[in-house]
């Protein structure tokens, strides 16, 4: 009897195991989606010369072979511009000591989010490490959001009355823009 409930308990793990494995695969598969990656014929970064939080100067450049997140937002947004930032910040903890990741923060709104604003907007949100909230000429922000970092399918000439605004953050990966939005 003994011998039996040893052939029969062997036979039931090697049917139960895979079908449980299966099991769990599919869900993992219906439970989680990929990213949407946007596809791209040019695979850089627009050239672009910002200012940081601290006034220094950051070029397309410190992109290069470095996994990029984005996003575009305003510093007296009221909306979701605080909440995706708090949502940088965890990622900011999670890869705080990573060199190959760097986190980008563009101002929409570069007539009143000077380096000033920016640096006391950094301090209040604890901003560190290799995250940059950069401003500069408007164009050239909004030219970044529309032909490198696609964030809005609308035509724009970052004129004044041009206006982009995205709770998207886009992940760029190290090589280059086909932006996967989160």
């Amino acid at each position: 009897m003994n011998g039996k409930y040893t052939i029969w308990l062997f036979v039931s793990a090697i049917m139960i195991v895979p079908v449980a494995s299966f099991s769990v695969v599919k869900w993992c598969e219906d439970s989680f989606q990929r990213l949407p990656v946007i596809e791209r014929a040019e695979k850089n970064i627009g050239n672009f010369s910002l200012l940081n939080q601290f006034g220094e100067p950051v070029t397309n450049d410190a992109m290069k072979n470095k996994i990029v997140v984005a996003d575009f937002f305003f510093t007296h947004c009221l909306a979701i511009c605080p909440k995706m930032t708090k949502s940088l910040s965890v990622v900011q903890k999670a890869v705080n000591s990573d060199a190959a990741v760097l986190i980008t923060s563009f101002s929409i709104d570069p007539e009143r989010d000077s380096v000033a604003r920016l640096k006391d907007y950094a301090s209040h949100f604890n901003v560190t490490g290799q995250w940059f909230l950069l401003t500069g000429e408007k164009k050239t922000i909004y030219r970044l959001a529309r032909n490198s970092f696609m964030v809005t399918a609308t035509d724009g000439d970052g004129g004044a009355n041009d206006f982009i605004h995205s709770e998207k953050l886009v992940l760029v990966d190290k090589s280059g823009p086909a932006p996967r939005f989160l």
